[in-house]
């Protein structure tokens, strides 16, 4: 990449947080802590679905996905953070940024889709549920979850090509990792088209899935209230809180991510905002569909006794 004075960035500089060394250490800690939960409970997940027979369905296939999903974009920013945490340089390469962005962006993206995707199964399985095995098969799952994947990898060429093509006049990364608006702003000419092509690809990203939940959810919502029986209302409804309070989350902290409109404060906000969304949310995912959903509660005390009468054998 050529800088407007012709010399060429080979590294850039993450500024991170920009706080007191002390508070950097309980930062370390605290992040450290998050990622390794985040680790375990997304890792767990996938293996108690892989391995408990009453998992084997649509909703825990879309699920496990999702957890790889999280363990992947999470891991693509947070090492290196910690890292900075630890370390006077926290220069990363510019080979390094490039698959850093990518690699975040294709999985934070296919995030969205897959979310939309299991809003989508829960629609089929609540307002469809006689045909619910033939229209969710095997087949059509697989398809969707490589659909979702495709969104991802789409998106995330696009930011990347575009993002360094550019030719940059600073390498002082205002943020923790290689996010698309704090590189661009280091361009040295115009860089209207970047963020023009920000606010398609995300608006488009954003409007596309969140639409396709909040349909979902009104006829969920509607099939619900038909219901006759209390009961019958509150145990279908709870099937749907777990994914609902995810897409909240997600979807709320994404929004406020990308499409705020600029201020004094953006920068700082886009930090918070990120270390929620890239660092905290993959974490909460596997507590919210566990401690939230009586199949996984049952499977993972089916687990527990499983390995208990294993320890006692030997």
């Amino acid at each position: 990449m050529t800088q407007g004075n012709g010399t060429e960035v080979t590294d850039f500089y993450l500024l991170g947080f920009g706080v007191e060394r002390d508070i950097q250490c309980v930062l370390f800690i605290v992040f450290l802590v998050i990622y390794v939960t985040s680790m375990v409970g997304n890792t767990g997940m996938i293996l108690l679905i892989n391995t408990d027979s009453r998992l084997q369905t649509p909703m825990y296939f879309f699920l496990q996905h999702l957890a790889f999903v999280d363990i992947c974009y999470t891991s693509a920013i947070t090492p290196k953070m910690l890292q900075n945490f630890m370390v006077e340089d926290k220069s990363i390469t510019f080979k390094g940024c490039v698959i850093q962005l990518f690699i975040y962006a294709v999985f934070a993206t296919s995030d969205c889709y897959l979310l939309a995707v299991m809003a989508v199964d829960r629609y089929v399985a609540i307002c469809k549920p006689l045909r619910y095995p033939i229209i969710m098969s095997r087949q059509v799952c697989v398809q969707l979850v490589a659909v979702s994947y495709l969104m991802g990898s789409i998106n995330s060429s696009v930011h990347t090509g575009f993002t360094f093509s550019l030719s940059f006049c600073a390498s002082k990364i205002n943020h923790f990792f290689c996010d698309i608006p704090p590189i661009v702003t280091l361009s040295c000419y115009n860089n209207d088209i970047n963020f023009m092509l920000i606010l398609i690809f995300v608006g488009f990203n954003l409007t596309f899935t969140v639409s396709v939940v909040i349909l979902s959810y009104i006829y969920i919502m509607a099939a619900i209230l038909k219901m006759s029986s209390t009961a019958g209302r509150k145990k279908t409804f709870s099937t749907c809180a777990s994914h609902l309070t995810a897409v909240t989350i997600f979807y709320g902290t994404l929004a406020y991510m990308y499409l705020q409109p600029p201020s004094d404060n953006s920068e700082e906000n886009m930090k918070v905002a990120s270390v929620f969304y890239g660092i905290v949310i993959p974490m909460l995912n596997p507590l919210i569909y566990s401690l939230r959903n009586k199949e996984v509660k049952d499977a993972i005390k089916a687990t527990g006794k499983k390995f208990l009468k294993l320890d006692l054998n030997y």
